[in-house]
């Protein structure tokens, strides 16, 4: 008897993937895509927050940090190898990378009591991301995309045909738009006691927060249960010597003075 040999379909022979492999391909990429940003924005938020931005502010560095690493990727993967600005785009996805990264492991560090959050440094790096990424979108942007022209495989007779000559077409191209002035952030406020930060925050609903207030955010913050005469003398009124206008809200109804 003769051997018969068994032919495997597969993706080079042009045999389809079945419907439901399809679909989960078709379906699953965006749903992913999709949960990661969302799971990333609070990490990235709570950075931005530690750095000295304030809400809205504070949500444009999920926002930056997505898109980047998205236009990165988009501009290595359809520029050819050797082409300029592909390896520049390289190091922009990974970069971008990176500071999701890094933004997520200092976010939960700060959040589980582990590291803290009121560090030169770490608001110094994280004030230079939205000028360094506006730096190199524009690099890329600037920088040319090569027009890729198909070489011809088979050699095909040469046909004498007569062309017409073109006349030369003026175009006016209009000047490239001015780059809007940069916005110069305010210096983020270095508070003798960290735990200035928890307390902070509260003022943002334009009330003058409570002694229990304060004792929930110092508590949720990681602090432990601190006394309320320090709370009110010692935190609350570094937090008002920074920023004495802080000090003429109205109290927040409900809440102990």
């Amino acid at each position: 008897m003769a051997d018969q040999h068994l032919s495997v379909p597969s993706p080079r022979d042009g045999t389809r993937p079945p419907w439901y492999a399809r679909t989960a391909t078709t379906v699953g990429r965006p749903a992913v895509l999709t949960a990661t940003l969302i799971m990333s924005m609070p990490g990235e938020y709570k950075v931005a927050k530690l750095a000295g931005w304030s809400d809205p502010w504070a949500y444009g560095m999920p926002f930056a940090l997505s898109a980047y690493a998205g236009i990165a990727a988009v501009v290595t993967a359809t520029r050819p190898k050797g082409a300029r600005g592909r390896i520049s785009a390289q190091l922009g996805a990974a970069f971008a990378i990176v500071l999701a990264l890094a933004a997520q492991v200092v976010a939960h560090l700060v959040q589980t009591g582990h590291m803290n959050g009121n560090q030169a440094w770490l608001i110094a790096i994280t004030s230079m991301v939205p000028p360094a990424v506006l730096a190199h979108l524009l690099h890329l942007a600037a920088t040319p995309t090569p027009v890729v022209t198909p070489s011809a495989s088979v050699e095909t007779p040469a046909v004498e045909r007569v062309v017409a000559p073109v006349q030369p077409v003026t175009v006016a191209v209009p000047p490239p738009p001015a780059e809007p002035p940069a916005i110069e952030q305010p210096a983020p406020i270095q508070y003798r006691d960290p735990r200035c930060t928890a307390i902070r925050p509260l003022y943002d609903n334009g009330t003058r927060p409570g002694t229990a207030a304060m004792r929930d955010a110092l508590i949720a913050a990681g602090h432990g249960r601190v006394g309320d005469s320090t709370i009110r003398g010692v935190l609350r009124a570094e937090v008002e010597e920074h920023e004495p206008h802080l000090a003429a809200l109205p109290s927040a109804v409900g809440r102990t003075a």
